[in-house]
């Protein structure tokens, strides 16, 4: 099932996307948001799934980011793709690990920054000069569960979406070597564009994870060149720590970054950004200046 958020007649609603139809299917306001679904366990779940309502023209409607109500951060996982990690290597403004670290790198990137698959994304150039792309694969937590074993981890997965984790690299290095501020401006992330429920997806190590700017494809690789696939990096999030129904995960990027390019390719006012992931959507973005200082 394909969950997608929309605003109809001034309220939010939740819609199941069909393909290759491009139709969205209403579901009743009782059933509520998808932040709802996500929370509500599997009965919520089928009950969207036995619903039923009008239809409409995929393009007739606005589609916004799948989640909106967010319980913390969002969860995030850096330098998990091989090539990335190597491409990188040096270039990191004194943040270079010797070699690829033995478990999962985390961090957090404020829930302000999430955008809707087609919003603008914010570009201010006095915050920063340095505005770089990075195609990601996102999940969503659809179970609680703390230490969860990496073989009953994708037990707890709810769905996934497509993001872009939009990053600021001056910023990143600037504020102590920690990539908090470097990543958590706001509306710099977009995400969707509809909620996936893992149940779709039939491979998840042969997804295909893609970024283009103004036509250029800079990355191309698939989902089995993580370092650390899904199971392990819930397993090792979680460890100690409870992941909670609605967390949203993101699982990396591969190569092709801008910063990582001779020469190096950063994002200006005006350029076009696509973010596509196999079966699961694909994002079109335009960067526009805003003033966010």
């Amino acid at each position: 099932m394909r969950l997608a958020s929309f605003t109809l007649d001034g309220t939010r609603r939740a819609g199941a996307v069909h393909l290759p139809e491009r139709t969205v299917t209403l579901l009743p306001p009782e059933i509520g948001t998808v932040d709802d679904l996500v929370r509500g366990g599997p009965e919520a779940l089928d009950a969207a799934r036995a619903a039923g309502g009008p239809s409409l023209p995929l393009s007739d409607i606005r589609l916004e980011a799948p989640l909106h109500r967010f319980r913390r951060d969002i969860l995030c996982t850096g330098w998990n793709y091989l090539d990335h990690f190597e491409e990188s290597r040096g270039k990191r403004g004194g943040q270079d690990p010797v070699s690829l670290p033995e478990h999962p790198t985390f961090f957090t990137k404020g829930p302000d920054t999430v955008i809707g698959p087609y919003d603008p994304i914010a570009y201010d150039p006095a915050l920063s000069a340095q505005w770089d792309y990075e195609a990601e694969i996102a999940l969503v937590i659809g179970r609680d569960g703390r230490s969860i074993p990496e073989e009953k981890a994708l037990d707890h997965v709810f769905g996934y979406l497509v993001a872009n984790d939009v990053s600021q690299r001056d910023l990143q290095r600037a504020h102590g070597g920690q990539w908090l501020k470097g990543k958590s401006i706001d509306a710099t992330m977009p995400l969707g564009p509809w909620l996936t429920t893992a149940d779709e997806i039939d491979d998840l190590g042969s997804l295909r994870v893609q970024c283009e700017v103004d036509g250029r494809l800079l990355q191309d690789a698939t989902s089995g060149h993580m370092a650390f696939p899904v199971p392990r990096i819930i397993a090792e999030l979680s460890r100690g720590m409870t992941l909670r129904a609605g967390d949203v995960v993101l699982t990396g990027t591969p190569s092709g970054i801008g910063s990582a390019r001779e020469p190096q390719i950063f994002l200006g006012d005006g350029d076009t950004v696509v973010t596509r992931v196999s079966g699961l959507g694909e994002l079109r973005n335009t960067v526009t200046r805003t003033r966010l200082t």
